[in-house]
């Protein structure tokens, strides 16, 4: 990350902060920028560790809003450090995190090699045992004495069926080791890839994971839609209250959406204020399942603000499109976009009017 010591440090910007006048409005601008640049840092370290990054994002955003040309040079340079410390930090996390899915992938593989050692070590204690059962047989064919026959015969069988007995022990314990091994191995593969595939902010499905699901559609035979919904003017909320309380807001509206589609419809973000639907069935059916959507999602939402309680009048844009015969995700995907930014288009001329 670019440091502003360096911009702190220059005649122009010292004069600024000295509260002499800024005529060209260079120091609100880098300031702004430096802002947005922690703003799309986070968002990225989301896509680079879901686990890790919710924490660094909000702690950016956070310190990102605290930044003014109006604020003292020490405070700017206080936040600059803070910034730099944060992604210390972070990056140090994040190495030890993969460091430890790194070193639970070594552990599985070490599990199974031992298993199979172990395997083959009782396979050739086992074959031991049988050699020795097969020459005590041969030995008794040279034998004349049929109680002496009898005999032997008798304490080879019995010798037989414990080795046997105990191959079929041990080999059941190895495979009930290695099968606890690997089933919690599974259910840490599973949390992961349930992680994997969740927004870390919303906790609807990550874009990655609806797109997956599309390609599926696509290969296989039936109807489906997808539509794309955006809510409307929700870079004022950004603006005005910050980005932590538009992260609220983007939250409750995702919780909304949860609560008002079907079990058979797939949730997902699919990037800043944009979400996606896809919904297994036809274009009536999913032309009136976006209607319910947009008549329950839109309406009074209540965030908390620097001054308290503030109610939101939340309005969306819904863009709808039925798959095509042989048309592909991407164009799908266009032509759900192009019908939300159609419909948006409409609304605010309906408000001009």
């Amino acid at each position: 990350m670019i440091s502003l010591k360096k911009y702190l440090d220059s005649d122009f910007a010292g004069r600024a902060l000295d509260d002499e006048p800024d005529a060209n409005g260079t120091l609100p601008a880098a300031l702004s920028a430096y802002g947005s640049a922690l703003l799309e840092m986070g968002n990225a370290s989301i896509d680079a560790c879901p686990g890790l990054g919710d924490g660094l994002k909000q702690g950016l955003a956070k310190l990102g809003e605290s930044l003014s040309a109006a604020v003292p040079r020490k405070v700017i340079e206080t936040i600059d450090k803070n910034v730099q410390q944060q992604l210390q930090d972070w990056g140090r996390s994040t190495a030890r995190h993969y460091q430890e899915k790194t070193c639970e992938v070594k552990d599985l593989l070490l599990v199974m090699a031992q298993t199979a050692q172990s395997v083959g070590s009782r396979d050739q204690r086992c074959a031991g045992r049988m050699n020795e059962v097969t020459d005590r047989l041969k030995a008794i064919a040279s034998l004349e004495d049929l109680t002496e026959i009898r005999a032997s015969i008798v304490k080879s069988a019995a010798e037989l069926k414990t080795s046997i007995d105990r191959m079929a022990e041990e080999g059941k314990a190895a495979v009930d080791q290695l099968r606890k091994q690997v089933s919690t191995y599974e259910a840490k593969l599973e949390a992961a890839e349930e992680l994997a595939s969740r927004d870390p902010l919303t906790r609807v499905r990550s874009r990655l994971y609806v797109e997956s699901q599309i390609e599926r559609r696509v290969k296989a035979p039936g109807p489906f839609c997808v539509a794309i919904v955006d809510i409307d003017g929700f870079k004022r909320v950004n603006d005005q209250l910050g980005h932590l309380v538009g992260d609220d807001l983007l939250k409750q509206f995702a919780a909304e959406l949860r609560s008002v589609c079907r079990s058979t419809d797939t949730i997902g973000r699919w990037g800043g204020d944009e979400f996606l639907l896809l919904l297994d069935c036809g274009l009536d059916e999913a032309t009136a399942q976006t209607d319910r959507v947009r008549k329950w999602v839109c309406g009074s939402y209540t965030v908390q603000s620097a001054s308290g309680p503030t109610k939101l009048d939340l309005h969306a844009s819904i863009g709808l499109a039925e798959r095509a015969p042989n048309e592909t995700m991407k164009d799908l995907l266009a032509r759900a976009d192009a019908a939300m930014y159609h419909q948006k288009a409409g609304s605010r001329s309906a408000a001009q009017r």
